[in-house]
């Protein structure tokens, strides 16, 4: 029998019940995916901040792979899922398309033949190219899932056409209260740039803002921070050819407390990727207060709504980055209106409320929520 058809058979799975027979208060959740912020150098995915948040909940959870090799990953997901397949209810797959759709199919092919519900949960902001791309991967994928989670409508629209099921927008999650908010009143053009260094969040185009605006304000410098996914050397180069090594620093990978310190620094967030969905970065950047200037690609326009939450321009369009970071500067009114509505923005992230969307969405699965049960977290490794 082909994958297809064991994932599309008949529906024989049994209500979560517990040992007196009753259907359970909670869900035991697995969640699966790219969980590589313990290493070194490598960004907290949101995977891995849902799966803290529902083990502080009170939700059973097991979540799996914490491997930085994609290779190494699907292996350790495979293993893991087949050991738990008795101690799950729920299966939460992280899917970015791309090369590790891979892992996706498998897992949720493997949650499908285990009776779990199956949740698929859009991350990428290049998935509606690669759902084109390749349709009837996309469908029988898909074709699995109880349930399709995207963090905006931007992605809950490019979904529509591949899954007989709606996706539910549930927002992105940080921990707001980690970030202390400050009111900008004013923008001095000290910018701050946080993204991997890699073709998609075109880095090159931050210092070409820069250099514009150093033409009418000759102190103005740029922050660039993440991890090198191949271009930080180039970067590098490109400003000292540029004449701009002394205005730029490279303070490498960001933790949180470097972010913190980051923010502090600095009075204007600049985003200048080529392909994204709702951003993380920029909502951490808009909980801190600073005004953020965006590219208006993919979701972003979905999350920021331009002149309101933050300034959008053109893709790869530095000359209209640099417009907008000087009107900041000569604006301390439009400064101070971003810098609130920026904070506000973010809180929609707060885990309260997106707490609730989550519980939602288990009770529509036919799970019941009736209260906190103990923490237990077991991670694959």
């Amino acid at each position: 029998m082909s994958v297809h058809a064991i994932a599309n058979g008949p529906d024989q799975r049994p209500p979560a019940l517990d040992a007196a027979g009753a259907r359970s208060a909670r869900p035991r959740l697995c969640v699966v995916g790219p969980l590589v912020g313990h290493n070194p150098g490598r960004v907290t995915t949101q995977g891995e901040i849902l799966a803290d948040r529902f083990a502080a909940a009170g939700y059973a959870l097991r979540a799996t792979s914490r491997a930085a090799s994609r290779w190494a990953r699907l292996a350790d997901i495979a293993r893991s899922l087949v050991r738990w397949r008795g101690d799950v209810d729920v299966l939460l797959v992280q899917s970015y398309g791309g090369p590790s759709f891979v892992v996706e199919d498998l897992a949720t092919f493997l949650g499908r033949r285990f009776g779990w519900r199956v949740v698929l949960h859009l991350r990428g902001g290049a998935m509606p190219e690669f759902f084109a791309r390749w349709p009837r991967w996309t469908r029988r994928v898909l074709g699995r899932a109880d349930a399709v989670v995207a963090p905006s409508t931007f992605l809950a629209r490019a979904v529509e056409p591949y899954s007989a099921v709606p996706a539910r927008i549930i927002p992105n999650v940080i921990d707001v209260d980690a970030y202390p908010f400050v009111l900008r009143e004013r923008a001095a053009p000290r910018l701050f740039w946080m993204r991997s260094f890699h073709p998609i969040y075109n880095p090159v185009m931050a210092l070409r803002v820069l250099a514009r605006v150093r033409e009418a304000h000759p102190d103005a410098t740029l922050a660039m921070g993440g991890q090198d996914n191949g271009m930080l050397r180039e970067v590098r180069a490109e400003a000292e050819r540029m004449g701009l090594a002394a205005h730029v620093r490279f303070p490498g990978f960001l933790d949180h407390a470097a972010k913190l310190r980051e923010a502090r620094a600095a009075d204007i967030f600049i985003s200048t990727n080529r392909v994204d969905n709702t951003p993380v970065a920029v909502i951490e950047a808009a909980a801190l207060g600073l005004p953020v200037v965006s590219t208006d690609v993919g979701g972003v326009s979905h999350l920021i709504a331009d002149g309101e939450t933050g300034l959008l321009v053109g893709s790869d369009d530095d000359a209209a980055m640099a417009g907008a970071v000087l009107r900041l500067t000569s604006d301390a009114l439009l400064v101070r209106r971003l810098s609130a509505a920026g904070r506000a923005l973010a809180e929609r992230s707060g885990w309260a409320l997106v707490h609730t969307e989550w519980d939602r969405l288990f009770a529509a699965l036919g799970f019941a929520t009736l209260g906190a049960a103990r923490p237990v977290m077991e991670d694959a490794g």
